[in-house]
């Protein structure tokens, strides 16, 4: 059997190669006559460059038309939410802080909740149970908001106890523990 589907795969993408690009060549004089309207107009039909174009030209805008005056942009509730929330906070301290680790889960905390790793709290050992704190990264700028909800650390290095979840949202979970600064909501702003 000889021919075309006995030849080998790169001889057939060189004959695939050469026909396309006759097919381009060939094309190619064509499209520049339908373009520059140099068509012989066939017996009872119009010729093909008469006819209205494919594409609407695109006005262009400018840039300033697009974007909204600053005073027309809506207000970011997020962006509210964080300034109000530090109003709402007193920095209290920085220190170290480290977190719980994942083999105290289950376990009974001063509130009397059970530890759950993945709930954002933290042992202090002087703030009321259920207090609000933002505990800060200075290192990357990375804040927290956590409840507490248990008595620590026994360090006496250590600040404050993080669960795993608030270690990980401030980046000190890798190393074990990292320098915070704190702060506590203030309770006269929650009425």
């Amino acid at each position: 059997m000889t021919g075309k589907q006995n030849q080998p795969p790169k001889a057939r993408a060189k004959r695939l190669g050469f026909v396309l690009a006759t097919a381009a060549l060939i094309a190619a004089p064509a499209s520049s006559a339908i373009a520059e309207g140099r068509l012989a107009k066939l017996p009872g039909s119009e010729p093909v460059a008469a006819q209205a174009p494919i594409v609407a030209p695109v006005a262009m805008v400018p840039p300033a038309a697009l974007t909204p005056p600053p005073a027309a942009l809506p207000a970011n509730p997020l962006t509210d939410a964080i300034q109000a929330d530090e109003q709402d906070f007193e920095t209290i301290g920085s220190g170290m802080a480290s977190f719980y680790g994942r083999e105290l889960a289950g376990n009974r905390t001063a509130s009397g909740d059970r530890f759950d790793p993945t709930q954002l709290t933290a042992a202090h050992r002087t703030l009321p149970l259920g207090s609000q704190v933002r505990v800060t990264n200075p290192a990357n700028g990375q804040s927290v908001i956590v409840t507490v909800n248990d008595r620590g650390p026994f360090h006496s290095n250590r600040l404050i106890d993080l669960s795993k979840a608030a270690a990980d949202k401030i980046g000190i979970s890798r190393a074990g523990s990292g320098k915070v600064e704190i702060a506590v909501r203030d309770e006269d702003d929650d009425n």
